[in-house]
């Protein structure tokens, strides 16, 4: 039986897409540099935001110099702007009501950079609202790499064997399954049904709701 669940933050609980690629792009404008649009950022997210970073700046301004500046300057422009635009995905403040209601624990584990998780989680959906909330820290792999699971489990007292991992990517199942968790894939966020299908998800939800099917199953 379920007693915990991991959230995925980006895709899954907030549509944070828009506030993404505005900051991305307006990086990118100052440096005369291609913009793209918000479905390509849809498939540059999902490894953190130095790979993010990365994949926006054209080949002549990868070095390591140069990304950590515009890494830099991407995170303090998005800090600046990253609720402009955001918001919780339809049904998400009312499905963890209902969950807080069944006694299930619930956290965050992210590849967005830890300083913003906390915050913005916070703004979105009060303080308190999850157990912990933790993101990309240094000395830390990103997921999928399970290391970040394994610690937030022990500082949840989460047992494996009622713990579910829930995102919107392909790397949030890989994520889930190298922790040894079962991982449900959320159709609303920024991949969809193929590459969660492909990835090996446990089970798919269409909608909030379908989350606490899931569970409501999993006891019987």
């Amino acid at each position: 039986m379920i007693k915990t669940i991991l959230f995925d933050l980006d895709g899954t609980l907030l549509n944070t897409i828009d506030d993404l690629a505005d900051a991305a792009n307006w990086v990118c404008a100052q440096h005369s540099w291609p913009t793209f649009p918000v479905e390509t950022y849809k498939h540059f997210v999902g490894n953190g935001i130095p790979k993010l970073v990365e994949r926006f700046s054209p080949a002549e301004a990868r070095t390591p110099e140069r990304l950590a500046a515009t890494l830099a300057e991407f995170s303090a422009r998005y800090d600046a702007h990253k609720e402009d635009k955001t918001a919780p995905y339809p049904g998400i403040p009312e499905l963890l009501a209902a969950l807080k209601a069944e006694g299930i624990q619930t956290a965050v584990f992210s590849n967005k950079a830890d300083a913003f998780c906390g915050k913005i989680i916070e703004h979105y959906f009060g303080p308190g609202s999850f157990s912990l909330v933790r993101g990309s820290r240094p000395g830390v792999p990103t997921k999928p790499d399970p290391a970040g699971v394994y610690s937030l489990m022990a500082d949840l007292g989460a047992a494996p064997e009622s713990t579910l991992f829930v995102g919107d990517s392909d790397v949030d199942i890989l994520t889930g399954h190298n922790a040894g968790l079962p991982a449900l894939g959320v159709l609303w966020g920024f991949r969809g049904e193929a590459e969660l299908t492909a990835a090996g998800a446990d089970a798919l939800a269409a909608k909030p709701e379908d989350i606490l099917a899931y569970l409501r199953c999993e006891k019987h």
